[in-house]
């Protein structure tokens, strides 16, 4: 695995999603600024999920440029992953914020994809619907969009019932796998591999998009699920072995730690890497008390909420629902439009060497000053001679 920094997205590439109002309002719009934009913040459903914040735009435009190089680059075999753990927002709409999410860079790297790849899939384990991505593809064929999540009990963001499956051309195309409190790691799979097994069978993608929201973990400060942390990367481990070029984002995670191990351990997972159980030590290693273990447990005392007769229902109506689906859908040849670049680099920055200390060196870690880490972009050999990306 390689580190690069990521460019940060032109308006320009935003847009190819939002609406050309919204990302003007987006680039405009600071905590100095926002007494001025009151009809707007309502418009755009600015509130306390979606607060103003210095540098906010860059903030977007970073997370969001980080997930089109990487699909760019998957579209060009550069790589076999590429790794966006600061993407994943997928409450975004088209004109609007929701729940933390201003930017979709998860639907601007499915459109990079869809140059390319005739169909892409998009996978989705956060303990939150993911409803902006579904609702961006709802009426198409092009992307199937499954999302395993909380559903009921007024649970943000309130949609994802197993009985939305998409509209028009892209009935069957979206699929809702609702979940309850408790959910463990032997619900989480007895749901999850054998849907996705076969959703790989019937509409063989050429890529895919998997965003893997840490707060599905135990203990999560917003999360009621209860799977531990080889339970959620179990997942990541399965989709890997397909051996289809992947784009893996983050997304939700209200317990710091939590996220930090998750998403190191879904590094390593990967990148086919071995990692100590007990953690090296750190700046941050008080953080990590009291075991300073890598590993997040499941409760062992908490109620999984889906029964048996749940689980089977479930299972039987999504694999239904997968039956409409005579065959994997085609798409008429025609030019491949261009990537977008603007710019692609700059080479006039200054030397690694100069950026980076002894330890981001030997670690293939950019460290960045810049208060959302404007983290460095990388490319690396992978264990078949194939490329693994990150964007931090």
């Amino acid at each position: 695995m390689d580190v690069f920094r990521p460019r940060k997205a032109h308006p320009a590439e935003l847009a190819q999603f939002h609406s050309e109002d919204y990302v003007e309002f987006l680039s405009k719009v600071t905590p100095d600024s926002a007494a001025k934009y009151a009809n707007q913040l309502r418009q755009y459903n600015f509130n306390d999920d979606c607060p103003v914040f210095d540098n906010m735009f860059k903030f977007c435009q970073l997370y969001a440029g980080a997930s089109i190089e990487g699909a760019v680059k998957l579209n060009h075999g550069l790589c076999d992953i590429a790794i966006n753990w600061s993407g994943g927002l997928h409450h975004a709409k088209k004109g609007e914020a929701s729940g933390f999410c201003y930017v979709n860079d998860l639907v601007l790297a499915i459109l990079e994809l869809l140059k390319y790849h005739a169909r892409v899939l998009y996978i989705d384990i956060d303990v939150h619907h993911g409803d902006g991505v579904e609702e961006a593809f709802y009426l198409t064929d092009r992307v199937m969009t499954v999302s395993f999540h909380k559903y009921g009990d007024y649970f943000f963001p309130g949609t994802g019932d197993l009985t939305d499956t998409g509209e028009l051309n892209g009935k069957y195309y979206s699929l809702n796998v609702p979940l309850k409190d408790g959910t463990n790691d032997e619900t989480f799979h007895a749901l999850f591999k054998p849907i996705m097994r076969r959703v790989m069978e019937v509409f063989q993608p050429g890529a895919i998009v998997m965003q893997c929201g840490a707060d599905s973990l135990a203990h999560d400060r917003l999360g009621c699920f209860n799977m531990s942390l080889r339970g959620h990367g179990e997942a990541i481990r399965f989709m890997k072995e397909f051996g289809v070029p992947l784009l893996i984002t983050g997304g939700g995670g209200y317990t710091k730690h939590n996220v930090a191990r998750c998403w190191t351990y879904e590094t390593a997972i990967l990148t086919d890497t071995q990692v100590p159980e007990q953690l090296p030590r750190s700046d941050y290693h008080e953080y990590f008390a009291p075991d300073f273990s890598l590993n997040v447990s499941a409760h062992k005392v908490m109620d999984d909420n889906n029964t048996k007769a749940d689980i089977e229902r479930i299972r039987r109506e999504v694999l239904e629902y997968l039956r409409h689906l005579q065959h994997a859908p085609g798409v008429q040849m025609q030019e491949v439009p261009p990537d977008f670049r603007v710019p692609r680099y700059n080479y006039d920055e200054e030397p690694l060497e100069e950026r980076v200390g002894k330890y981001a060196r030997e670690h293939l870690i950019i460290r960045d000053d810049d208060a959302f880490g404007e983290g460095g972009l990388g490319l690396g050999t992978g264990p078949a001679g194939g490329y693994h990306d990150t964007y931090e």
